[in-house]
């Protein structure tokens, strides 16, 4: 017994990547195209969830410009913003670089897109390596902090609001810490390194020093004084847009409830305030970051091939426009994280 098999003629009638490009638009980019938009939409989905957790703990939300205030060469300079405004500048920078290399590909002019394709590069590593240095930063801290068993962030301030970093005030004591292990806890828990100083050592460093306070992670607004009534005795020390500062009183009465020492930031503590501010800092410029390093090594393989003449050969640049759609879009991305996580 025979079997028949009869095939439809779909010529004409189906996309085979050939000359019927749909709205005008190669495979290539239209798969380009398709990325980009799902991708959007999940960096849509961090930053809306980083504005509804930051909505939600405004009034314990860390200021930004009290965070990101390192610049390179400039150790004890406060320079709010400064470096991630560069960085931010040295990436939109790249992109025009980018769309340079794409315009001479267009023109079939090899070597100048090798040149634009390399400034874009070095660009992109710059950008990655800046991102990792505001990590080390970020992790490392400055000041440090004392964390209560209620989970809230004391920081330290001098009589006129300044703050003051534990190593300039915390004593020495002879006592002996160990660190918990795996081999050494129960049911194989184990905790991070530990801190420079103790509990004990900071609140007697702090007993030892009378022009200290205590500053909490409460943002000092008009609401936010009208609710802290009565816990500050001079409000001069209070300035809009800054920390909620105690009276030495209250100072003395908030660290009795000291638990542990907060040096930097990680994703079970923060010295800097919210530990969801930590969060979202790690998991968005990671996840950004990760797209920048991958844009990277996809531009140092099309670089190759540009050096190469393939796409000489070809009589096409079509892959140097393509990566560069990629690229322009992770530099779009940053411009939305640039603005919502730093500036607003």
């Amino acid at each position: 017994m025979g079997s028949t098999v009869t095939t439809a003629n779909t010529v004409g009638k189906s996309w085979d990547g050939g000359n019927n490009e749909p709205l005008g638009a190669s495979y290539g980019k239209l798969m380009m195209w398709f990325f980009i938009v799902s991708d959007a939409l999940t960096f849509s989905g961090f930053l809306a969830a980083y504005g509804f957790s930051r909505f939600k703990f405004i009034e314990t939300w860390p200021l930004a410009d009290e965070v990101f205030t390192h610049f390179p060469f400039m150790h004890g300079v406060p320079a709010p913003m400064y470096y991630v405004a560069l960085m931010t500048f040295i990436l939109i920078f790249s992109s025009v670089t980018m769309v340079l290399a794409v315009d001479a590909g267009h023109q079939m002019k090899q070597g100048k897109v090798a040149f634009y394709m390399f400034l874009t590069i070095i660009g992109g590593l710059i950008f990655v390596g800046s991102q990792a240095w505001e990590w080390k930063n970020f992790i490392h801290g400055e000041y440090g902090a004392v964390e209560t068993k209620g989970g809230s962030i004391l920081q330290f301030v001098d009589s006129k609001g300044k703050r003051v970093a534990l190593a300039d005030f915390a004593v020495v004591l002879p006592e002996e810490r160990e660190q918990l292990t795996r081999g050494k806890g129960k049911w194989f828990m184990e905790e991070g390194s530990l801190p420079t100083y103790s509990v004990n050592e900071v609140l007697a460093g702090f007993k030892a020093r009378p022009d200290l306070l205590v500053r909490t992670e409460v943002i000092n607004s008009e609401e936010t004084l009208k609710t802290a009534q009565g816990l500050n005795e001079d409000k001069s020390l209070n300035k809009p847009k800054h920390k909620f500062i105690l009276s030495r009183a209250e100072s003395e009465k908030r660290l009795a409830d000291a638990a542990l020492v907060v040096e930097g930031a990680n994703l079970q503590h923060n010295e800097y305030g919210s530990k969801l501010f930590a969060d979202f800092f790690f998991f968005i410029t990671g996840f950004h970051g990760f797209h920048v390093f991958s844009g990277v090594i996809i531009n140092i393989i099309i670089f190759i091939n540009v050096l190469l003449g393939t796409y000489e050969k070809r009589r096409s640049y079509e892959m140097v426009e393509k990566v560069g759609l990629y690229w322009h879009f992770v530099d779009l991305v940053w411009v939305f994280v640039f603005t919502f996580f730093y500036l607003v």
